[in-house]
């Protein structure tokens, strides 16, 4: 049996006893209990970014970055901009189409408080640092959007040994003497393949590659038989070091070719060749 209670219920028309089931008081005054007792709805927090998370502090930036440039009276900017942690740049360009001439530029540049753009102190460009990008800014250091924007992408080079053009330098611990046409090596991105000269005559052949031991032995290499009025000594003694070394040493532009540790030749890679 349910039992009704009178209550008293005003209106603009004055008052009226209806008679209401207790059952209904109790929900109501249950909901009202619990409607008290539930916590307000948290704000949630908003943690403050932390400054050091920034593209100076994160990002593996330092290295070679390579890209075309849009041109407004060539076929594009070919570029290359190398940047190291010592605040140091060097940078070639060519315009295309215009000239193969290669120009080079070095100075040094600066962060900016934020940490992720990086501005040429002597010109004053900026890039914006990103994952293995550097974006060329506007003037006014906006980023430039529209049809254009890739455009205005630089993309980092692998860091690895292979794909490049490799000037050698110095071997057997004696700088090389200017020839007539420089010593190289380019170790072929797929196949196990590299090219070359020697100082006289081109070469090819094969390599095996452990990059995580730094481990590297030359097969047998196929020259072609010219003979030359200079170049050859230093040549056959490639050739020799070649055939002795097996390990490397990799640091940006520099390759090292050692036997044990002992360095016997020594390259530095070049550029929009």
């Amino acid at each position: 049996m349910i039992l009704e209670y009178d209550v008293l219920i005003l209106n603009s028309s004055g008052n009226r006893m209806i008679k209401v089931p207790a059952i209904f008081i109790l929900v109501a005054a249950v909901a009202l209990i619990l409607t008290g007792c539930v916590a307000p709805a948290s704000t949630p927090s908003v943690s403050n970014p932390n400054p050091e998370h920034n593209s100076m502090n994160s990002l593996d930036w330092s290295g070679a970055y390579y890209g075309k440039l849009p041109c407004a009276n060539c076929e594009g900017i070919e570029t290359v901009i190398v940047v190291v942690n010592d605040g140091r740049y060097r940078m070639w360009y060519r315009y295309l189409g215009k000239s193969d001439k290669v120009i080079p530029q070095q100075g040094q540049f600066s962060w900016n408080k934020a940490g992720n753009i990086i501005t040429f102190l002597d010109s004053h460009v900026q890039y914006f640092v990103g994952e293995n990008q550097l974006v060329r800014l506007a003037q006014d250091g906006s980023r430039i959007t529209g049809p254009m924007a890739e455009a205005h992408v630089l993309t980092k080079f692998p860091d690895n040994i292979t794909g490049r053009y490799w000037k050698l330098i110095e071997l057997n611990g004696k700088p090389v003497p200017l020839l007539d046409h420089e010593p190289y090596l380019i170790f072929e991105d797929e196949g196990g393949r590299l090219t070359g000269f020697g100082g006289c005559n081109s070469f090819g052949g094969a390599f095996e590659l452990d990059e995580a031991a730094s481990h590297i032995r030359f097969g047998q290499i196929f020259s072609t038989l010219m003979a030359c009025p200079s170049g050859m000594d230093i040549e056959n003694d490639f050739h020799d070091v070649l055939r002795t070394v097996d390990n490397y040493t990799f640091s940006g532009d520099r390759l090292m070719l050692n036997q044990a540790q002992t360095v016997l030749a020594q390259f530095e890679v070049i550029y929009l060749r």
